[in-house]
């Protein structure tokens, strides 16, 4: 099997056999559904209902607050309860629509906008903004503005991560093993809005079921390929896939499309194939729900908007009192304090541990072995870097190009002493990045 890969990443565990096998099971919410109105990167949305309206599932409850924003949809039916800033996975308040839902998960009626056969570049992207389709993989940059470069003709590539590289994650894996040809449908979408592109589903080779599968529908296609990439993390990360799969260098400063290429998450790319094809706006996801501590792992189907607690109960609740819980993976996710917040669309997985092994570690001093260094994907010295950030001193850092750091959390997970290394220079990147908004 072809080993695309790049230089750099770490082979943690990848917890993947705990759920990698359960099919995609439907669930529905019992209780209130709540929508953060900031569900992407970009300018909030903007509220369209008040306190007493009643909605349908596929209703349109928020509108786009700009260009670089994305409405959103009520998921169930039910009673708008108030309009309040509620708590999210990262800790913050977020302006949310709270529903309260009917259990009667009534539906608006789905449609094309038009046949698929009929629209012009133009009317795809009006589609897929007016669908509120983001980054699910969990950036959340809204996808009409990724695809829509200044230059479409220079496109040369069009790439579907389908990856999956953060241990545990399996919703992928699951999507598309049980919905292939959604996600072949959705790519051939993207191709219509660059004549000069060559689509690529880049699948890591721990998934050899998939490539065979893919490869098999994807056959007598000319413009679509399937690239098996070396099973190895940050394998999905933008950067390092644009290079495993083209090889295509990007940095910090530039964007994909400088390079010529379009990368889209396997549920993003979905989302796109229901919205032109069947004229569904995103209203659900894949969510895994995994861990040690986890009494039944699964993949579930959930409209946004549903409480991680839902999530839990469903797999049938802990083993016992889990030790640290995360939303997303363990190399990129957040620590959670608490399981009653929304689930939005970019949330990919709930991860609950028995023990906190990191927590338990105490840092030592540096050692200089330089096993951060051979690691890191992005090619810089995190010791140095996070010595840096400790310091304060920017210009330093800067200078030793902090800014190409990903926080995938490779130098972190490899170095002996255990240093927070990733934390302490995303620390300073954020701070970077805030001034240059400024």
């Amino acid at each position: 099997m072809s080993k695309f890969t790049f230089v750099g990443g770490i082979h943690p565990y990848d917890g993947k056999d705990l759920s990698k096998d359960k099919p995609i099971r439907n669930i529905l919410p019992g209780g209130e559904v709540v929508y953060p109105l900031s569900q992407h990167i970009g300018a909030p949305a903007k509220a369209i209902v008040a306190k007493g309206d009643r909605v349908l599932a596929g209703q349109k409850i928020a509108e786009s607050g700009g260009f670089v924003s994305a409405p959103i949809y009520a998921s169930v039916s039910g009673t708008v309860k108030t309009l309040e800033p509620r708590r999210v996975v990262t800790g913050d308040m977020v302006m949310s629509i709270v529903l309260d839902n009917d259990c009667q998960y009534e539906s608006v009626p789905f449609a094309p906008w038009m046949p698929m056969e009929a629209m012009t570049r133009e009317d795809i992207l009006s589609c897929i903004r007016e669908a509120g389709i983001v980054g699910m993989g969990g950036a959340g940059f809204p996808t009409h503005v990724k695809l829509s470069p200044k230059e479409p003709g220079n496109i040369d590539y069009v790439i579907a991560n389908c990856a999956e590289c953060e241990p545990y994650l399996t919703s992928d894996y699951r999507r598309m093993l049980e919905e292939p040809e959604k996600l072949i449908g959705g790519l051939k979408i993207l191709l219509r809005l660059f004549d000069n592109a060559h689509g690529i589903l880049a699948v890591e080779d721990n998934k050899p079921d998939c490539i065979e599968l893919l490869r098999k529908l994807v056959k007598g296609e000319p413009r679509i390929s399937v690239k098996a990439l070396k099973t190895k993390y940050p394998q999905g990360a933008e950067r390092q896939l644009i290079y495993a799969a083209t090889g295509r260098k990007i940095n910090s400063t530039m964007l994909p499309a400088d390079a010529g290429c379009v990368v889209n998450n396997v549920d993003t790319v979905v989302a796109v194939y229901r919205a032109i094809v069947e004229g569904r706006p995103l209203i659900e996801r894949i969510v895994t729900v995994t861990g040690d501590a986890v009494a039944e792992p699964q993949n579930f189907r959930v409209p946004i908007g549903t409480s991680y607690r839902e999530l839990i109960e469903a797999a049938g609740g802990f083993k016992g009192k889990p030790e640290k819980v995360i939303c997303g993976g363990p190399m990129m996710g957040f620590a959670m304090f608490d399981l009653n917040v929304p689930t939005t669309k970019t949330s990919t997985a709930l991860l609950a541990l028995a023990k906190d092994d990191v927590s338990a570690m105490e840092p030592g001093p540096c050692i200089n072995c330089g096993r951060c260094v051979e690691v890191c994907p992005g090619r810089v010295v995190p010791s140095r870097l996070a010595d840096y950030a400790e310091r304060f001193d920017e210009e330093a850092f800067l200078a030793d190009n902090g800014m190409e750091c990903c926080e995938c959390g490779c130098c972190s997970f490899i170095c002996p002493a255990k240093r927070p290394l990733t934390q302490e220079i995303k620390s300073m990147r954020k701070i970077q990045l805030a001034k240059r908004k400024k």
